[in-house]
């Protein structure tokens, strides 16, 4: 019998949480084979929200095998029974690494979200035995709350649709294809409704890698940061459907090689090639 206790909140295990539309020769990907174990990876690829899984799995299969991980196979979760099995979960206790691919991040919450392989990935996360990746769809699910979609061009209520997630990345929110897809709207959008929680805007062929509480930008893109934590006024429409007010939110843009401490809610040391110039020692970040 699988243990379906969860641990504490909070990842422990590396996480790394893409963009969408990564390069599948190079990069992200070949990273994650690295932190997975390099030829000692065991990949297990997750296309559960994904419209034609066999196919994406097999892509994904090819991809992780020719960057030298010697076990990529797929695990496959259609519907509940699937993520109940004990069989399915006991295999997802066994690898080094857990790849969610994209397509429709709604799949993933209503097949997976409180079921036995959610316990025990959460369980194995918790305690830093797997990393844990997932591309577009696969990234959103990272969070409690979810961004499931949007399509008014304001910031407003009608701008973004929420839902609950998986929680892997607890205190944010995450929305991919950035800055490819104007995005920045239905984000501060989120924000403005959930201003607990960190905006993570991250732009294609792009990750974050999570590790005990910061993390770092990997690839061809940058990774926006919003922060309303000490905005100094957010107003929601009376009615409940219009536009939202933002003031005094705070905005960063990390490229490559740059870190962020989530707990701190402060980007860490620019890595070398990078000039610092700061107007402060208050000015650190934009204001929206």
């Amino acid at each position: 019998m699988v243990d379906r206790v969860r641990s504490a909140p909070g990842p422990r295990g590396q996480l790394v949480v893409i963009g969408g539309a990564e390069s599948r020769t190079e990069g992200i990907l070949r990273e994650f084979v690295r932190l997975c174990g390099g030829p000692d990876a065991d990949i297990a690829i997750v296309a559960t929200a994904s419209g034609e899984p066999g196919e994406v799995e097999a892509e994904y299969i090819d991809a992780f095998t020719a960057l030298g991980a010697t076990h990529a196979h797929a695990v496959s979760i259609r519907s509940r029974a699937d993520a109940n099995s004990e069989q399915i979960a006991a295999s997802m206790g066994c690898c080094t690494g857990v790849f969610f691919t994209g397509g429709d991040q709604r799949r993933i919450a209503a097949i997976i979200g409180g079921s036995l392989v959610d316990q025990v990935l959460h369980r194995r996360v918790g305690a830093g035995e797997v990393v844990l990746a997932g591309t577009s769809a696969g990234a959103a699910m990272m969070s409690a709350t979810m961004i499931l979609g949007g399509t008014d061009a304001g910031v407003g209520t009608n701008a973004v649709q929420t839902g609950p997630g998986l929680e892997f990345l607890p205190g944010v929110l995450i929305d991919m294809h950035f800055a490819e897809r104007g995005r920045l709207n239905r984000l501060l959008s989120a924000i403005g409704l959930y201003p607990h929680e960190l905006g993570l805007g991250i732009d294609e062929d792009t990750a974050i890698v999570v590790d005990r509480g910061c993390f770092e930008v990997i690839g061809a893109g940058s990774v926006t940061v919003i922060d309303a934590g000490q905005a100094s006024m957010i107003e929601l429409p009376v009615d409940g459907d219009g536009p939202i007010v933002l003031s005094g939110v705070r905005l960063h843009v990390l490229p490559s090689g740059h870190r962020f401490d989530l707990t701190g809610r402060e980007p860490t040391t620019s890595p070398p090639g990078f000039r610092h110039h700061r107007q402060d020692t208050q000015d650190r970040g934009a204001s929206v």
